[in-house]
């Protein structure tokens, strides 16, 4: 898709009359590829609001849906996931030059006098059949290590929040490109009509830190036209801004509103050729069908005592991660495709041990329950879901150290991500990093190698995944040669 190319085609009838000849035939295989996947008039189905696109997916899919846990600011991978008992006895020495090899670090550091060690306060122990190491502060998702499938050695180019976000997200640390859920949409669609195909969920956090802040770049379509950005699902109020009627309005009104707005719309389009215009009358129609879908999906009123407990007391508590993990449930298995969720407070540069604890209090027991669920319904085996931050932590303390308390800047060199659900190999740890979990030893995977394996679950081939735009064929993971990790595919 080239949006200007779009754009000017829709402008007047003699671009398709001039070239009918060498298009009426692919337009004949566009036609029969959609009817299939929508179910069209063969089997007697109705065309699907968001089909996918001809030829997608490139092969079948392990997974139809993704959830995307993003815990936005760094986790500390050695205080989580990466054990390194050994760091004891390096305690408060300076990090030996022989490990930085001259690496740059954050201005936040850089007039340190020193870069003490700070081995981790928290206890690990080994867990399920594999055996994997896990921190004490993630006892609930310890439990499901047998299907959570451990990178150690992610890595990014970026050492700051802004762009390091965005680069996990949209493969480039340059704004204005998709993300990961708005390629999806964009590619995939989704399976219900009544619902968007990208939600984001960016619920509360309650450690009382300071925060970075959520860019809506990292669930904007970019380049793609604006129906693929995610639908952010507010906590407060009504979940979609302006979805009730207002008062004395009804949905006959309503209905009657939206057809003549749709024909003012399509004459807009005849006569600007503007492809944008095809997307608000898109988005219109479903704003009147999200009236009904909407409060349906949130009201959780029907569900058992027993899977309220799973997920563990905030549940009930609007925008807490508890309630956001049970609603993304319900959004998959309502058939959405792709539930993104930001969990804020992970930027721990002081008091890491007691902040760190509270947000692993916020989100340890709704992300394990979240697995649970998802794999006692049968959903997992149809979902991938996926955890990480934008990088990881120093092993050397920013700031004061001291036996009990400690900070972490920025480290972009090694951090922990992992994935679980279909399409994965699970009770696994992929990779291996040095004895200061500061560099990578064994089986580096670069942020875009972790996007291209989530898009292979998902049936896509990432290298033939591409958009003409701005005279590039753009893709999610980039051109520097990112590949599929097998290793971690079932």
């Amino acid at each position: 898709m080239d949006p200007w190319l779009e754009q000017q085609q829709l402008l007047t009838r003699r671009s398709f009359f001039g070239s009918a000849g060498i298009r009426l035939g692919g337009l004949a295989l566009w036609l029969l590829g959609t009817r299939a996947a929508a179910g069209g008039a063969a089997d007697g189905g109705v065309a699907r609001s968001h089909p996918p696109l001809p030829g997608l997916p490139h092969f079948p899919p392990k997974a139809d849906h993704l959830i995307y846990l993003h815990m936005n600011g760094g986790p500390a991978q050695q205080d989580l996931w990466d054990y390194k008992p050994q760091l004891a006895e390096f305690f408060d020495k300076d990090l030996p030059d022989s490990v930085r090899m001259g690496q740059r670090i954050t201005t936040m550091t850089s007039g340190q006098s020193r870069l003490p060690v700070a081995p981790s306060i928290f206890k690990f122990a080994q867990h399920g059949n594999s055996g994997t190491w896990v921190s004490e502060l993630l006892s609930h998702t310890a439990r499901c290590v047998d299907d959570i499938a451990l990178v150690k050695t992610v890595h990014t180019n970026a050492i700051n929040h802004d762009p390091a976000c965005t680069s996990v997200m949209t493969g480039s640390e340059v704004p204005g490109k998709p993300s990961l859920g708005s390629w999806l949409a964009y590619g995939l669609g989704s399976d219900n009509d009544d619902l968007p195909a990208f939600v984001v969920l960016t619920p509360n956090w309650k450690s009382g830190a300071a925060a970075q802040a959520l860019f809506t770049r990292m669930w904007s379509s970019g380049f793609l036209a604006s129906n693929y950005t995610g639908v952010v699902l507010r906590h407060v109020g009504d979940p979609v801004l302006y979805v009730q009627n207002p008062p004395g309005i009804g949905a006959e009104e309503r209905r009657a509103m939206l057809d003549t707005l749709g024909e003012l719309n399509r004459l807009a389009l005849g006569r600007y050729g503007d492809p944008e215009t095809q997307t608000r009358i898109a988005q219109y129609e479903m704003a009147f069908r999200m009236q009904t879908s909407v409060p349906d999906l949130t009201d959780t009123s029907g569900e058992t005592q027993e899977t309220l407990d799973l997920y563990g007391p905030d549940v009930t508590k609007p925008g807490t991660f508890a309630a956001s993990t049970l609603l993304a449930r319900r959004l998959v298995e309502r058939g959405v495709r792709v539930v993104q969720i930001l969990h804020r407070g992970w930027d721990q540069h002081g008091n890491l041990p007691r902040d760190l604890r509270a947000q692993c209090e916020d989100t340890d027991q709704p992300t394990a329950a979240l697995l649970q669920d998802l794999k006692r319904r049968g959903l997992l085996e149809r979902t991938v879901v996926a955890w990480g931050g934008e990088f990881g932590r120093t092993v050397y303390s920013q700031g004061t150290l001291t036996a009990t308390d400690y900070g972490r800047d920025h480290h972009p060199r090694n951090f922990c991500m992992w994935l679980a659900g279909a399409g994965i190999r699970g009770g696994q740890v992929y990779g291996e990093t040095d004895d200061f979990s500061y560099n990578v030893v064994d089986r580096p995977v670069h942020v875009n190698d972790f996007n291209a394996t989530l898009l292979h679950c998902l049936g896509i081939d990432h290298l033939r995944f591409t958009v003409n735009f701005q005279g590039l064929d753009q893709r999610l993971t980039g051109v520097e040669n990112p590949r599929v990790i097998p290793e971690l595919l079932a």
